[in-house]
């Protein structure tokens, strides 16, 4: 076999090992912004480092979380917005544990992309630093690789891990759920992370660009209320779960809507009854429906239709509860019951404001 004269680089297959370098430079100051107790490592090992003990835990339990973007990221890639996809990446994760009552702790990060671009890569972890702020947890590593051929010029996808903890014995759901207790629904920022194929879909319809005014909040692009961050519920719930001992469940409602999430928390025998007329439903949700002649039931599937969190509550405690999270900065909304179950694991009231 003949020898090459001039022997082939790295660089020159298409991995810019410079520029991994470079990305690592300037993402290190927004990685020492989520240190908290218990992390205090830079990144740059073979392994994140986490003190349970530092973190003030006894005898914690472990819980653990992994999510996407998913097909948000076409939205963030294709208007040029990079910055806001990271808040997303680490609510999916971090608000999936909060649920299960556990303080998330620590969080990695997977970015994959053709062609690495460090002020682009810059951006996307400035938005995974600043979730990780949001919910009290630290960045403690992660993966940047780059593989040209796998995706196309521009192209990149994201993936996360959390881990969170709680004391023995205080996660949820509890089991004390029952007949009469009040289901309390806290207000979403919009779309969250979750059904952007039939978004993205109806963008396609509407023949709108993403730089075009925002049919439902002319402040804005339309790529820039779509982009709107999932909200991060971690802190005012924590607080209120430590503070009132009186929330009994959580569910993120992420894809799948109301129907899918609600009943993964509840006992076989009881199911939720929502009143659809006590939603506060916002304006985008009402443009994809009538933009993309969608049904309400596909909507309620769907998309959270304004309601990020729902709460499990026990009847004497809603007000108590509704009150801390108030104070914390979230809208609540009473929209509902648990009841004993019949048919199906949510029973609706009312109409969505579609």
């Amino acid at each position: 076999m003949s020898e090459l004269k001039n022997g082939l680089t790295y660089a020159q297959a298409g991995v810019d090992i410079d520029a991994g370098n470079a990305l690592v430079e300037k993402i290190k100051p927004m990685v020492r912004s989520t240190r908290r107790p218990g992390a205090d490592g830079e990144i740059g090992g073979f392994g994140g480092l986490f003190d349970l003990k530092a973190a003030g835990f006894t005898d914690p339990v472990l819980v653990a979380a992994n999510d996407g973007v998913g097909t948000k990221l076409k939205v963030a890639i294709e208007a040029g917005i990079h910055d806001t996809v990271g808040i997303d990446l680490v609510a999916m994760c971090v608000n999936d544990l909060v649920v299960q009552g556990a303080e998330p702790l620590f969080f990695l990060d997977y970015f994959a992309t053709g062609k690495l671009d460090p002020d682009q890569g810059a951006a996307i972890v400035s938005g995974i630093a600043e979730g990780c702020r949001q919910a009290g947890c630290a960045l403690i590593g992660g993966e940047t690789a780059e593989m040209p051929g796998m995706y196309r010029d521009g192209d990149y996808d994201l993936a996360g891990f959390a881990v969170g903890a709680a004391e023995r014995g205080q996660l949820l759901p509890a089991d004390d759920i029952a007949e009469g207790d009040v289901i309390l629904g806290l207000a979403s920022s919009g779309v969250h992370s979750n059904g952007f194929s039939l978004v993205r879909r109806i963008v396609e319809l509407s023949g709108l660009d993403w730089s075009a005014k925002a049919p439902f909040d002319q402040n804005r692009t339309l790529g820039e209320a779509l982009l709107e961050p999932t909200r991060i519920y971690v802190k005012p719930l924590l607080n209120a779960i430590r503070s009132t001992h009186g929330i009994k469940a959580l569910a993120h409602i992420t894809g799948g809507g109301f129907p899918e999430n609600i009943p993964r928390v509840l006992p076989k025998d009881f199911a939720a009854e929502l009143d659809l007329d006590a939603i506060d439903l916002p304006p985008v949700f009402s443009w994809l429906a009538k933009t993309g002649g969608v049904s309400a039931v596909e909507m309620k599937r769907t998309f959270n239709c304004g309601i990020g969190m729902i709460l499990v509550v026990a009847s004497g405690q809603a007000a108590q509860v509704a009150a801390v999270l108030q104070k914390e900065g979230e809208r609540v909304m009473t929209i509902g019951r648990i009841i004993a179950r019949r048919e199906t694991g949510v029973v609706y009231r009312g109409h969505l404001g579609l």
